[in-house]
């Protein structure tokens, strides 16, 4: 069963490369007939001004694209899918050797979703790692502003000691002032959709105002500060933040180390839980548990 299994997947990963189709695309066709009848013009009139909140599955790969745009690396998305494909179908298998058929639906759906939330839970850390490069960052080109009163200048001075993602966008600003654009305001503005960040807005903000009245930079500095703030703050909260985790980490390992001692305590109990149609169920539904709450600590 195992090795018809392999060849199946290997049959159908073949097709689709063969034929050259997308497995998202076909997915998506394939439903298409069971969706509702075509709706109005006035319904996506008003779906595009009044936008529904994406919920559930969507929402989470929403999420982990956002941290992939943010680290630069959103060419990677297809290697994501890539990954959860893989885990889809190692959680199929891993079903039908354990002969719980019920488990199938619960393990591919949950397995499939481990790297979109690997990658929002690194997001975190990432994000913090930003605020540090943001702050120094600004900081030196600040400096150098209050020296010379030049932004261009400034960033040309620092831009090599600048790391990504935030020397990226510098980089674009220069681009932009230098040889595309001579009006610096605008390409200040433009610079604030490179890095999604409300102090970096600000910051810009107050230098764009600072082309206009070169008295206005001492207001730089109160931004900067900012970024202190926000990294004191956040060190003081990663133990509150982590804290759900270490319980969910916890409560998992006390859940799933329960199997093997019913095992060691009584072998008919065990037979029961992993033999049985009641006891396949309670197994499925416990990893249904332990997923939801990983998804659930995910969102905290």
């Amino acid at each position: 069963m195992f090795l018809i299994l392999i060849a199946l997947v290997g049959l159908i990963l073949g097709s689709f490369l063969i034929l050259n189709l997308s497995i998202f695309e076909f997915v998506e066709n394939l439903f298409k007939p069971f969706q509702s009848r075509k709706k109005t013009i006035s319904k996506r009139i008003e779906e595009v001004k009044n936008p529904k909140p994406l919920r559930g599955i969507r929402k989470t790969v929403k999420e982990a694209g956002d941290v992939l745009t943010l680290m630069g690396k959103e060419a990677k998305f297809g290697t994501v899918f890539a990954f959860s494909f893989i885990f889809m179908v190692a959680g199929i298998f891993a079903s039908i050797l354990m002969d719980n058929i019920l488990m199938i639906p619960v393990a591919t759906i949950g397995l499939s979703l481990i790297p979109f939330w690997y990658l929002i839970f690194i997001s975190h850390s990432f994000k913090k790692q930003v605020n540090a490069e943001l702050e120094t960052a600004l900081s030196i080109i600040t400096s150098s502003y209050f020296r010379n009163e030049s932004i261009i200048t400034a960033v040309q001075e620092n831009i090599a000691y600048l790391n990504p993602p935030i020397s990226n966008a510098f980089k674009t600003f220069l681009t932009q002032a230098n040889m595309i654009n001579v009006n610096v305001k605008q390409a200040l503005s433009d610079m604030k959709s490179k890095l999604n960040h409300h102090v970096f807005s600000e910051w810009v903000d107050a230098m764009i105002a600072c082309q206009e009245d070169k008295t206005l930079k001492t207001t730089l500095t109160p931004i900067i500060s900012k970024l202190s703030d926000v990294r004191i703050v956040s060190a003081e909260l990663d133990y509150l933040m982590y804290e759900p985790l270490k319980e969910f980490i916890t409560m998992a390992l006390l859940l799933v180390l329960n199997i093997p001692l019913i095992y060691f305590l009584n072998k008919d109990w065990f037979r029961v839980l992993v033999d049985t149609v009641m006891g396949k169920g309670i197994l499925a539904v416990c990893t249904l548990a332990i997923f939801v709450s990983l998804a659930a600590v995910m969102r905290i």
